[in-house]
Order: C-alpha cells, then structure tokens, then sequence
C-alpha cells in the first residue's frame, strides 16, 4: 500500500467517525472531513433533520468549516473525504469552492453527482473514489434497511 492511499484509508475514517456520529442521533449515516497540509481542518456530518434544512449535507458542513478555518473560500489545496459520493448540491459546493480534491468511499448511483455528470466538479478538482468503500456502503444501507423494517 502506498504513502497516498494509507492517508486516504487514514482520514475516510475519519469521515466515517463522522457518519457514525450523524447515525447516533438518527441521521442518514454521512460524514465528511476536509484536509489541508496533512491535517483536517473540517468535519461534517449529515444534519437535515436535526436543522430541519435540506442543505445540511456532511459536505456543506465541512466545506464551511473548512473556509473558516483557513480564512478563505477557496479550497484548491485541500482534500475532501466524504464516506458516499456527493449529491449535485454537495457537487456545486465543491465546484464553486474549488475543492482540490475529492476522495468518496461509496457509490450513490441514484442521486450521486455522477447521475448528471462528472463536470459539475471543478475542473480542476481530482477524484478518487472505492477508499473502504465497502464499510462506507454498509453503513448506509444497513440505516435504509432498518428504516423498512
């Protein structure tokens, strides 16, 4: 295993700690963390219910905490990891702060940006996707599947 992909395994558990927060209080299982210069300088996890606000993606919330933390808006020297692939809002987002890169565990074929189209990234922003993507998965699916119970 390379130096890249141990860092990359390495903070999408750190994501997943996020996911695993949002599921203790009844969220869809989504988390999320941006890195910059080898620490993380954002953390989100899925907050609609509790906000009662359809954009409280994981995403949103560590891209904001991201551009606060580095004092501005733009994040081409970061990386986020979300544990399953953004929406197209989620897309925008990085798109518009210009996310350096984007490393996503899980598939969302149905509402994944990638359903519309890759372009809706920055051009510029690098993709990587599969990292534990089978752990990032389970953990949404196992939330869905108790849901319809």
């Amino acid at each position: 295993m390379d130096t890249v992909q141990k860092e990359d395994e390495k903070f999408m558990r750190s994501a997943l700690d996020e996911a695993r927060r949002a599921l203790a209080v009844g969220e869809v299982p989504i988390g999320a963390v941006v890195v910059c210069g080898g620490r993380i300088v954002g953390r989100g996890h899925n907050l609609v219910e509790t906000l009662g606000d359809a954009t409280a993606h994981a995403e949103m919330q560590a891209i904001t905490a991201a551009a606060a933390a580095i004092g501005g808006k733009y994040l081409n020297e970061c990386t986020l990891y979300v544990t399953v692939e953004p929406c197209v809002m989620c897309a925008g987002a990085c798109a518009w702060s210009q996310v350096g890169r984007l490393v996503f565990g899980a598939p969302d074929p149905k509402r994944g940006f990638r359903s519309v189209g890759a372009q809706l990234l920055h051009p510029r922003t690098k993709v990587c996707e599969g990292i534990l993507q089978d752990e990032c998965g389970e953990l949404v699916s196992s939330f869905f599947k108790k849901l319809r119970l």
